[in-house]
């Protein structure tokens, strides 16, 4: 009987260390700090260390010297394609509108179908152009400010929003280049406010405590 429980034990010993559970085991306490979520239970036989499995660190590997977030440079395609498709939208909603305007005193025919998508097209091409061309001259003067002050925070986009309303109305003499330039800043400002709000809020918060 003890040779059988022997040879038992030699084979149980075999087989554990087969599946490398012959090393040194883990207990409760090691194993309390693993994120188990969205996987099995680890098995005892998994000659695995698991605080190997805890990601305390970023998933992903950045270039020598490149940010964690994307600059104004990155983001200029964005914006500008951006934009461009908002115009394109929203000009043909409103050609749309103009069209069935100007055609209500006409029977629903060719020539008033033709004059209806040469007003969307029309008017499609001009939002996109303008809105573009803003876009364009924001993202331009924001690359040249960041990369200027070498800095990047909401006086830059102040900065930007304004230098581009100015531009975008220099053909109207110095009152429109005045309005351009105000029309800028607040849209920028009202953009800038939004975006610190949350922080704002929270450290009126601390200062009333």
């Amino acid at each position: 009987m003890e040779s059988g429980g022997g040879s038992g034990n030699k084979t149980t010993g075999g087989l554990a260390g087969f599946f490398g559970a012959g090393g040194a085991g883990y207990s409760h306490a090691d194993l309390a700090g693993v994120p188990l979520t969205g996987m099995n239970p680890l098995s005892p036989y998994l000659n695995v260390d698991p605080r190997y499995l805890v990601q305390d660190t970023d998933e992903f590997i950045l270039p020598t010297g490149a940010n964690k977030t994307r600059g104004r440079f990155e983001l200029a395609f964005f914006t500008i394609g951006g934009c461009c498709m908002t115009g394109a939208a929203f000009g043909a909603m409103n050609g749309l509108r103009l069209g069935l305007k100007e055609t209500q005193n006409m029977s629903w025919s060719k020539p008033r179908n033709v004059q209806i998508l040469n007003m969307v097209t029309r008017q499609g091409a001009l939002w996109a152009n303008t809105l573009g061309s803003l876009a364009l001259l924001y993202s331009a003067f924001g690359v040249i400010i960041e990369k200027t002050r070498g800095a990047e925070d909401d006086l830059n986009t102040i900065a930007a929003g304004t230098m581009t309303g100015m531009l975008y109305k220099c053909t109207g003499g110095l009152r429109g280049v005045a309005r351009g330039g105000l029309a800028g800043l607040t849209l920028t400002s009202l953009y800038a406010l939004y975006n610190n709000w949350e922080h704002m809020k929270g450290s009126l918060l601390q200062q009333s405590l």
